[in-house]
């Protein structure tokens, strides 16, 4: 755990940088009301059975996926939780742009996913330092942590990264750790999925393809610009003009599919997840109202129950998986560019 200091500082300043640009506008609960929470209000106000009906209809579903201004926290009161507020922030014009950086319910994750993160590595480090010190091999907590990281930098980062690796190694457990807390938060009651939104994923996305590109200009030197422009030196010019012509922009093209693919990838299997555990307990509703709340409702709500079981210990198994993807996808891009230096 010779890194474990660089990893820390590292994982900050990565989920400070998602902080800042993470939250998603587009995402924003409008501040006219949606049709159907009109025809939920109209409902109200016309008689019991219509408000019933009208709750019904109501999306339990994508409120949960999507980000917002409002966290919800557990409430000894009716419905036995409570929205609270956000702090709204003037908004920044920069030019023909508005930038409103108010902290979102996914901003909040991100900061509980940094404190948390952070609080692990300095216990585990510290533990394995004292270790050290005894002359005792590591155990327990600090144990498990430092052995999970000796082996993602012994057998996977550095066999993909390549010859004198060393120094990208706290960067690839950087996006390991964070993107594996923010994924286990997600499946918290009460909290959020903020790898669930692509403006985050997005954001790493950005800071792994500056990783790898930086890692190419030092590796490379002068020879990054081979990585730009296709130049097959050993053809005749004839044939290589038109190689190049054609090559180049498949060339420029590829360095942004790696960043586009790791994005896509974490965004879409998050929200997946989540969408299908909501649509399964949903269905507990549905069976509860074709039967009007008959003893064989209860019955019936074992189906879906067992179903979403299932699917919440896949949850935890894919957020182990997905944080792992992306730091050996990164691992790997970032050995693929230093090893065409060879």
């Amino acid at each position: 755990m010779k890194s474990r200091h660089a990893l820390i500082a590292l994982g900050l300043v990565a989920m400070m940088a998602a902080v800042v640009v993470s939250p998603a506008r587009a995402q924003e609960p409008v501040a006219t009301p949606s049709p159907v929470a009109s025809e939920a209000q109209g409902a109200a106000n016309a008689g019991p059975m219509q408000a019933a009906e009208a709750e019904a209809k109501k999306d339990f579903v994508m409120p949960h996926v999507l980000n917002s201004h409002e966290i919800v926290i557990p409430w000894l009161g009716h419905g036995l939780e409570k929205e609270i507020e956000l702090p709204r922030w003037a908004p920044i014009h920069v030019g023909p742009l508005t930038l409103d950086l108010s902290p979102t319910r996914h901003v909040v994750m991100l900061l509980l996913s940094a404190a948390i993160g952070a609080l692990v590595l300095v216990v585990a480090g510290r533990g394995a330092e004292k270790a050290r010190r005894e002359g005792r091999p590591t155990k327990g907590f600090a144990g498990a942590i430092e052995a999970t990281i000796l082996y993602l930098r012994n057998d996977i980062i550095l066999p993909n990264v390549g010859h004198h690796g060393e120094k990208y190694v706290p960067f690839c457990l950087t996006a390991f750790f964070m993107i594996l807390f923010a994924n286990l938060l997600g499946l918290v009651p009460y909290m959020a999925t903020a790898t669930g939104n692509i403006a985050v994923t997005s954001t790493l996305a950005g800071i792994a393809f500056i990783a790898i590109e930086v890692a190419g200009m030092r590796a490379l030197g002068k020879r990054y610009v081979n990585t730009i422009v296709y130049w097959p030196h050993d053809l005749p010019l004839a044939v290589k003009a038109p190689i190049t012509f054609i090559m180049t922009p498949v060339e420029i093209l590829s360095k942004f599919t790696k960043p586009f693919a790791l994005a896509m990838r974490l965004f879409a299997n998050m929200t997946a997840g989540h969408i299908a555990v909501l649509s399964l307990l949903g269905m507990i509703f549905t069976f509860a109202q074709l039967l009007n709340y008959s003893p064989a409702a209860y019955g019936a709500a074992v189906i879906p129950v067992a179903l979403t079981t299932v699917i919440m210990c896949l949850e935890v198994f894919v957020a182990f998986l997905q944080a792992f993807i992306f730091m050996l996808l990164t691992a790997v891009f970032i050995g693929q560019i230093r090893e065409s230096a060879h």
